[in-house]
């Protein structure tokens, strides 16, 4: 049942005996400031059943302790430590000082809670809104600038042989525990108990790895276990109706080991051997089967997922934030990120800005049909000793090409299909001028690369009118004021890391979606605190009056019990004295 905190503060509370000691400039202090305003307990309602069952921890202190674990980037168990001995943490949370307030399990259970009813983006939310009441997020119409950086994934990234025995593992738990039994003899009732025991299996294995056929017979053997594995999973099915919990979790379990063998594992009339080259959305770890490999750059490569956040460039503020896999372009949730925020901070977007990631055609296209501005690079071209495209100018409303010569083409037609960037075939047309044209031409060596016989060719992009207003718009000195609010992005990605985002602390994209917005939620309220002056020790007059008496008052009370106390002892010494009693006996 919900559990509500008083709205009555106590007297002997940590925050209203040890605020100024803590400091009223610290987090711990502002959040201790904010108590009953940040998070009340029925805006949590819904995770509790209202009418039956023991009283809760109060949520607005479980969700306070959950934004002090991620200020201080501690574990369950310290973050339970913290708040049965930390006097800052006390203070935040509002509790008297002999207090211990939940358990390490209640925790994790509120968090679980939080991810499963996808509360914490009203948490989130709750940070934009205190921006709003404090007056640091003033203006109702916006600019956002959007941003990337990478996230280092929880799982553990293996060798194809050890990947595979992962997925094979994953399977035998679920089997054993459907059918009642531990892994461990189940395996080794169905001959598989080589998987466990080991931390590599590859290492464990005692074979030439020089020798190529050996190499075939221990994939094969691998091969074949997994093949049988899948056959016994997929009886087990028969035995759970299609929508249960048990059938959806054979299901995901058994999904994984063939999508294992599928991408990594070509079968061959001579028995299986690895795949060349990388399957495309390859699975890197059964541990966290939503991890890809991902790249920043050509030089950077990582494991895990990209966090992309949209930022108001004015206020600063964090205004949405999202986890996506870490294969994936920079611009794949761009508009819905933009709507977001307007969602999260109940403004309006006017534009965005983004880098050259999000410059492409089909994201212009897409904000443009959506009736909306973006403003962001046009990705420059790979350096080559051709003529750029850019030298030659091109009429669209005339549809004519005419190059760096004079020479001018008006023969517009299919050139093929090409990949855009996220992987969509489209229909390209462009300008072929005529080979004795270009044969003649002091500039063909560096214009044309093809055979004597042909012409420069001049592609048309898809949305080549977007691209060229664009490339004009950046050339310009308007463009410079929109590098700037870019960085605004970078800035608070910097700040996400600081607060431990470089490194997912959990399995999934779900979770680490809900680390992602209590980090951006630190990071807001950080930063309107210190804005405002909430942390940098000038509070209202009325917060320091208050706390002065309060410690009259305490002092008051705490010398009238020592004075009864003396009174008290002085009483019973002569009642002694009386009775005959000497000191000493």
């Amino acid at each position: 049942m919900l559990g509500k905190r008083s709205n009555q503060l106590g007297l002997f509370e940590a925050d209203q005996l040890y605020l100024d000691h803590v400091g009223r400039d610290s987090f711990y202090g502002f959040v201790a400031s904010q108590r009953g305003k940040l998070f009340q307990d029925e805006d949590f309602a819904a995770l509790y059943c209202l009418d039956n069952g023991r009283t809760s921890v109060p949520p607005s202190v479980m969700a306070t302790a959950l934004l002090l674990q991620t200020y201080d980037r501690v574990s369950d168990e310290e973050a339970k430590a913290r708040a049965d001995f930390d006097l800052r943490w006390k203070v935040a949370l509002g509790i008297a000082l002999e207090e211990r307030p939940f358990a390490k399990s209640t925790l994790q259970v509120f968090r679980a809670q939080l991810i499963l009813h996808e509360k914490v983006m009203a948490v989130f939310k709750q940070s934009l809104t205190f921006a709003r009441q404090t007056g640091h997020l003033k203006n109702r119409k916006i600019k956002a600038a959007l941003d990337t950086s990478n996230i280092l994934g929880r799982g553990a990234v293996k060798d194809t042989y050890n990947l595979l025995a992962g997925g094979i593992v994953r399977l035998i738990r679920v089997l054993a525990e459907l059918s009642g039994n531990r892994a461990e003899p189940w395996a080794k009732a169905n001959d598989l108990s080589c998987y466990f025991g080991t931390s590599s299996l590859k290492g464990e294995a005692n074979i030439d790895w020089a020798d190529a056929k050996a190499r075939g017979k221990f994939l094969g053997s691998i091969v074949s276990d997994a093949d049988r594995l899948l056959e016994i999973a997929r009886r087990a099915l028969t035995a759970h109706a299609p929508e249960s919990a048990e059938h959806k979790k054979l299901t995901e379990a058994a999904d994984l080991l063939g999508q294992l063998l599928l991408q990594d594992v070509e079968r061959k009339p001579d028995g299986p051997s690895i795949k060349e080259g990388v399957s495309p959305d390859r699975v890197i770890s059964a541990h966290d089967p939503e991890m890809r490999h991902g790249r920043k750059s050509k030089a950077k490569r990582f494991d895990g997922h990209k966090t992309a956040v949209a930022v108001d460039p004015e206020s600063q503020l964090i205004t949405a934030a999202a986890v996506l896999a870490g294969n994936a372009p920079d611009n794949e949730q761009a508009l819905a990120l933009v709507e977001q925020t307007e969602q999260n901070a109940e403004v309006e977007v006017e534009e965005t800005i983004g880098d050259c990631a999000y410059g492409d055609g089909t994201t212009r296209q897409q904000f443009a049909d959506a009736g909306r501005k973006l403003v962001a690079k046009v990705p420059d071209r790979p350096n080559s000793a051709q003529i750029p495209k850019e030298d030659f100018r091109i009429d669209l409303a005339s549809k004519t090409c005419t190059c760096p010569a004079g020479q001018e083409c008006r023969t517009l037609e299919p050139i093929g299909r090409r990949k855009d960037r996220n992987g969509e075939r489209q229909d390209w047309l462009g300008f072929k001028f005529d080979p004795a044209i270009c044969t003649g031409c002091s500039l063909r060596p560096s214009c044309v690369r093809a055979g004597p016989d042909k012409g420069r060719t001049v592609s048309l992009h898809p949305q080549e009118g977007m691209l060229q207003e664009a490339r004009a718009f950046q050339r310009s000195g308007a463009f410079s004021p929109y590098r700037q609010m870019r960085q605004a992005a970078e800035h608070r990605l910097a700040r996400l890391m600081q607060l431990g985002m470089r490194q997912a602390r959990y399995i999934g994209r779900a979770k680490t979606l809900y680390q992602l917005l209590m980090a951006a939620t630190v990071a807001n309220l950080t930063l309107v605190a210190s804005k405002v002056g909430l942390m940098r020790g000038r509070g209202s007059r009325h917060n320091h009056l208050f706390a002065r008496t309060i410690g009259a008052v305490v002092a008051f009370v705490t010398i009238f019990i020592l004075d009864i106390a003396h009174s008290l002892d002085l009483s019973i010494s002569n009642s002694a004295r009386k009775a005959g009693f000497r000191p000493g006996f």
